[in-house]
């Protein structure tokens, strides 16, 4: 008989539950790792749907920005969803909807079923797969170094992105478009089972942080949370909206085979993740406001010296923007989030949620305005200098927190 007594021993029954947060953990990782290869995917189809089916890429921003729209309404519903029904069966339900978008997609014959499929369907369940996701899970498994774990969930979806990426385009390239959409379809498949058996509810929001509640009547009226939404905004229109969408095609404008603009990206994806991880660490001690504006600035000048660097070769100045770029892509998560925590206490899960939702509006409306203006001036130049300045205006408004 193996009766286990007192405080001095180690009882089995309690060390699985103690290491269950972090089979949560990766549970999660791994649902966010996949929809992140969604995102990839995205930025590489403008080339081979304007070439193969003659859409404009104008046409095709649209769907990127219901996409990334949709996405980002569907975060702060996710969350309360997870509250309702668990966070296992919304994030298997979510691998199910983007395998499904991305096979849909690939019988796209007009505009609208690409806006359909690849804009409704794989931007739902990416957006339930997201930040929230991330967010609610760092809230109710992890009470220390909240920081830190929301800094590597959210890493995980950077390395979908990179650890895919090449490999897309190097599918794209040798078998077609719709064979690297396949691929997507059968890796949110492998994962549905993998999630099931490892994501989990607590037994009792007590055993971990608190769970989402309703928001205050309130939240409209708060500048906190405009100031929050609003510089989150600016945060996907510099990232999703502009890099991971045109960055690629932009690249191409100047001579740059894709794949070679793939693996650009991708080692921006390798960066994100130290970025994030150390940017975790940082908010668990420095003023997460402090942290906000010196990421957006620096942010700016880097997209502001975009355009000088592009060209046909990767030369040391192009790989030094790709690295201080990956370093400061997804950097911002971490203090947003203590910043929702700080302001409105256990109801930062879903405040996260409005707030990532003005993420992705901003991501789409850039997304889609760079297609319109690469239509009308044949370059892209004026997108990256036009962000470079949200970018300031989002590190002003940081600072003014700060200050307050």
């Amino acid at each position: 008989m193996t009766t286990h007594t007192g405080t001095g021993t180690s009882s089995p029954a309690i060390a699985p539950r103690r290491d269950r947060k972090w089979v949560v953990a990766a549970g999660a990782a791994l649902a966010i790792v996949v929809a992140g290869s969604f995102s990839t995917l995205a930025g590489l189809l403008v080339g081979p749907l304007h070439a193969e089916l003659g859409w404009s890429r104008s046409a095709i921003g649209l769907g990127t920005l219901v996409n990334m729209v949709v996405y980002g309404a569907t975060a702060p519903f996710a969350a309360a969803l997870m509250d309702r029904i668990g966070m296992r069966r919304v994030a298997v339900g979510a691998l199910v909807l983007v395998g499904a978008g991305a096979l849909l997609t690939t019988a796209a014959r007009a505009p609208w079923q690409f806006v359909a499929a690849w804009g409704v369907l794989v931007g739902l369940g990416t957006g339930a797969t997201a930040t929230t996701f991330a967010a609610t899970v760092t809230e109710r498994w992890f009470v220390t170094r909240r920081g830190l774990v929301a800094g590597l969930l959210t890493a995980a979806s950077v390395v979908g992105q990179f650890v895919f990426l090449p490999l897309l385009s190097w599918v794209i390239d040798g078998y077609g478009w719709r064979a690297a959409a396949y691929g997507l379809a059968g890796a949110a498949t492998v994962a549905v089972p993998l999630v099931a058996a490892a994501v989990r509810d607590p037994a009792s929001p007590r055993a971990a942080g608190a769970r989402s509640v309703p928001l205050p009547a309130g939240l409209l009226r708060s500048g906190p949370f405009w100031l929050l939404a609003g510089t989150f905004a600016v945060c996907g229109a510099s990232t999703n909206g502009v890099m991971w969408t045109h960055f690629a095609p932009a690249a191409h404008d100047h001579g740059m085979p894709t794949t070679v603009a793939a693996s650009l990206l991708s080692l921006v994806g390798i960066f994100n993740v130290a970025g994030t991880v150390a940017s975790g660490w940082a908010t668990d001690r420095l003023d997460p406001r402090r942290l906000l504006a010196a990421y957006y600035a620096l942010r700016g000048l880097t997209l502001l010296a975009l355009p000088l660097l592009l060209g046909a070769v990767v030369d040391v100045p192009l790989f030094a923007f790709t690295v201080v770029f990956g370093l400061l892509d997804v950097a911002t998560i971490p203090p947003t989030l203590a910043l929702c925590r700080a302001h409105f206490g256990e109801r930062a899960p879903v405040v996260f949620g409005w707030v990532s939702a003005a993420h992705q509006v901003g991501a789409g409306a850039v997304a889609f305005a760079g297609g319109a203006v690469r239509d009308a001036f044949g370059s892209y130049d004026l997108v990256w200098v036009g962000v470079a300045g949200l970018c300031a205006m989002a590190a002003l408004g940081s600072g003014i927190a700060s200050r307050s």
